[in-house]
């Protein structure tokens, strides 16, 4: 029998909740940046480099990185579970997984804000 390691003693809705809530912040990011493209950037460097010096761009961007990664932690722990019966060969899989979601939020965090 699995447990459910996702959410450290939780029911299964609060990852619901957590993968449906990621999902709307990603919609509306995606919705927001395609929607930027088409009204405003004019291809140059200059005003998309301006565009993420916004404060409020780079937090909804944060955001969005935190959500893609909540939602594919938890989309990747279910298949885990479901799909790799050897324990060893499914933690691998996991702890491979969490290390490369950590590492794209921490690329995430140093794009946004590093120097």
């Amino acid at each position: 029998m699995v447990t459910n390691v996702t959410n450290f003693s939780r029911s299964g809705l609060s990852d619901w909740l957590l993968q449906r809530f990621s999902a709307v912040v990603l919609a509306l990011y995606s919705v927001f940046i395609v929607g930027y493209f088409l009204t405003s950037f004019d291809g140059s460097y200059a005003q998309w480099s301006a565009f993420f010096e916004q404060t409020w761009v780079r937090i909804f961007t944060f955001l969005s990185i935190l959500s893609i990664a909540a939602h594919a932690w938890i989309g990747l722990w279910t298949i885990s579970t479901d799909y790799i019966k050897p324990t060893g060969t499914r933690f691998v899989f996991q702890l491979v997984c969490n290390l490369a979601l950590f590492t794209y939020v921490v690329w995430g965090v140093q794009v946004l804000w590093g120097a």
